[in-house]
């Protein structure tokens, strides 16, 4: 039954480009992944030279360094938190799998869905329960919104900004809600995204609740999810817990010394965030006038680089057909509480953008 589960979370994920390139027969490089939210620009010039000379040097000879003392400080630096209570990780899932763990420690957890399916495939692996809490599925383009529901549960798992919806919810709705639960898990892989986004975060409160857990992500703005970078905020005892019951090397040198690198550069991380952001508010405003203008589809406000949008008729059609073009948008059924009617589109650079919909408009109305 879990394995069946997992699949089927996994065959809907997006950015299965290698796969649907096998499939298809097309290039990679002739494919718009419009169903995986990467920002669509190539590393910084000198993350890329950093990173062939990390090769070239054979720092990847060794083993990594296991006490990760420099990619803590390094992040330890950058959000003014103590560095024993942050843990790098194979990127942010394999940190949602340890949270998980404590999750299962205390009690049943509540996903606020639709909800990223990695949550559940996580809860999974320690037998955890857990319940399904739906949140509204219309909203208007306010920024930021109050998280709208209060489950009763024992932990609640949030994500902010959502995914799939693209809300970006208030940092004070989020800590009024941190004195009610035994465990609060926060998925913040997609906040330095989003314009002003920063502004909501509650990584700093982890200096004050123990019972809270932020996961990042460096994946989305670098456009490295290859790399696997990721990190957990959280008190110092639980991060000494992990340590010493996860694999003994579960983040490779590279992506330690990008982590290294970016964060130790203040200058390059800001010139990437602007850059994101711009992008983000061009297109996304872009996108969503154009995504208006059918008849048959609507898409819904969002303050990221993706937009889920509603369907009068089902779309798995639509999809399949766009797949053929070389076009992969994401099939929304993996999302609890969403089906066949429901798309989500990434963001891409405009002449992408354009293609999408100028295909879109190839078979809905």
């Amino acid at each position: 039954m879990l394995t069946n589960i997992m699949k089927k979370s996994f065959d809907y994920h997006g950015g299965n480009i290698e796969k649907e390139s096998r499939n298809l027969g097309i290039s990679t490089k002739n494919i718009i992944d419009a169903s995986a939210s990467i920002v669509p620009f190539r590393l910084p010039s000198k993350l890329t030279n950093y990173l062939i000379e990390n090769i070239k040097n054979e720092s990847i000879k060794f083993y990594p360094e296991r006490s990760y003392f420099e990619v803590k400080n390094s992040i330890s630096k950058w959000h003014d938190i103590d560095p024993l209570m942050i843990l790098p990780g194979n990127g942010a899932s394999e940190l949602f799998t340890w949270a998980a763990r404590d999750a299962s420690l205390n009690g049943i957890s509540s996903l606020p869905s639709p909800c990223f399916g990695d949550y559940q495939r996580a809860l999974k692996c320690w037998n955890a329960p857990y319940i399904y809490n739906p949140l509204p599925l219309s909203w208007n383009n306010k920024k930021p919104q109050s998280f709208p529901i209060e489950p009763k549960a024992n932990v609640l798992w949030i994500t902010n900004p959502h995914n799939p919806t693209g809300q970006l919810w208030s940092r004070s709705s989020i800590e009024s809600l941190l004195t009610k639960y035994k465990l609060v898990i926060c998925d913040e892989a997609f906040i330095s995204i989003v314009p002003g986004g920063e502004d909501q975060s509650i990584i700093d409160l982890t200096k004050s609740y123990k019972n809270l857990i932020v996961i990042r992500s460096l994946t989305k703005f670098l456009g490295v999810a290859g790399l696997r970078v990721g990190y957990a905020i959280t008190n110092s005892n639980r991060v000494s817990k992990w340590e010493e019951i996860r694999d003994p090397w579960p983040v490779n040198t590279l992506s330690m010394n990008i982590t290294n690198m970016i964060m130790n550069n203040p200058k390059m991380h800001k010139k990437r965030l602007n850059k994101v952001h711009k992008w983000v508010k061009k297109e996304g405003e872009w996108l969503h006038k154009s995504l208006s203008k059918f008849s048959s589809i609507r898409p819904l406000p969002s303050n990221t680089n993706f937009q889920l949008v509603k369907s009068k008729y089902g779309l798995l059609g639509v999809i399949k057909n766009l797949k053929k073009r070389g076009i992969l948008l994401r099939d929304c059924r993996s999302f609890i509480n969403l089906g066949e009617d429901w798309v989500r589109i990434s963001l891409q650079k405009r002449e992408d953008n354009i293609k999408i919909i100028r295909t879109l408009k190839e078979y809905i109305n």
